[in-house]
């Protein structure tokens, strides 16, 4: 298993619920990103409902290092979660103690963790115990809601219970994606932490990002709606590191390649049903800023098939070279 990078010029895929599937996480990958996470399991999932669980750590010997997100609030359950993922192979983990959708919450998991730092440090300590040294990291936000900064004294604290690296999306669980991520408190969790910190939250661009670490000092970023956007970011981010290095940039696809890519790996990697939604959802996404788009936004919601959904990509191709864009 390759050890997980923390650098700057090292960009993670962040855990997406519904998103980072294993397709997406090896087109990422091979744009660029070094390492990534799986979409949210449940500790529990795994010995109650794991049909549904193991179809999440799908997996690829091309999609490494992998780390593997887990929500829960029983370190029992987390310690045992973790044992048997181990047993079959996953090497590092994540404890999720930033969602804050409702079934998850009124589990007394993910965000709701925030507000009970001490069962929090219990369960990644449980987790880290399972996997051993250098396994576990911690995703977390600022707090449950403003004012609380419950993020800044858990850094040590986690640290001690034999955590090796923190996340941290630098908003409340209360504010989901409204407002703006505050950079500032960003930076003092980076300055309190004994641990590598990741910086998330609003990195859109590679230059939101060159400028999240310039700002904060964080160890490296993780980016989570701007590889949904585009996960050229990944390309883009990695080109400015080597420029500055001298080295020859990363080539970058053309979009309409990039969408190509996505729909060949999940009908490689996932059954013809899912895989063709998961394309209607993402196409949409990718086509966004495509002058004169809209219509074939409107012929992806009734995509049925493969052909139709090649013909809507040659459409668009079609569209941006006469609009002037590059697609």
């Amino acid at each position: 298993m390759p050890p997980l990078p923390f650098s700057p010029d090292a960009p993670w895929l962040a855990p997406l619920a519904g998103f980072s599937d294993l397709p997406f996480r090896l087109l990422c990958r091979e744009l660029g990103a070094a390492a990534a996470v799986t979409e949210m399991v449940s500790a529990k999932g795994l010995f109650y409902d794991s049909r549904n669980t193991r179809r999440l750590l799908a997996t690829h010997p091309d999609d490494a290092p992998l780390v593997v997100q887990l929500f829960g609030a029983e370190p029992e359950y987390l310690r045992r979660a973790v044992r048997e993922l181990a047993g079959d192979g996953y090497a590092f983990f994540d404890l999720n103690c930033g969602c804050s959708v409702r079934k998850v919450v009124k589990t007394g998991a993910g965000a709701a963790l925030l507000g009970d730092p001490e069962r929090l440090v219990a369960c990644a300590a449980a987790m880290a115990e399972a996997a051993g040294p250098g396994r576990v990291g911690v995703k977390l936000r600022l707090g449950p809601k403003p004012p609380d900064f419950t993020a800044l004294p858990l850094a040590e604290h986690l640290a001690g219970a034999g955590i090796a690296w923190l996340a941290l999306h630098p908003r409340h669980a209360s504010q989901g994606f409204s407002g703006t991520a505050d950079t500032d408190k960003l930076a003092a969790f980076v300055a309190a932490s004994p641990l590598p910190v990741l910086a998330s939250g609003d990195l859109m661009t590679a230059s939101d990002a060159v400028a999240r670490l310039g700002a904060t000092g964080a160890t490296g970023v993780m980016y989570a709606r701007g590889a949904l956007c585009d996960p050229r970011v990944f390309t883009r981010h990695v080109n400015h590191f080597r420029a500055a290095r001298g080295e020859a940039p990363l080539s970058s696809p053309p979009l309409c390649d990039v969408v190509r890519r996505h729909a060949a790996l999940c009908r490689e990697h996932a059954d013809d049903r899912r895989a063709l939604l998961r394309m209607r959802t993402a196409v949409p996404r990718y086509l966004r800023e495509l002058p004169g788009c809209r219509a074939l936004r409107d012929r992806l919601c009734h995509c049925t098939s493969w052909k139709e959904l090649d013909a809507i990509i040659d459409a668009a191709e079609a569209l941006a070279a006469a609009s002037g864009e590059t697609a």
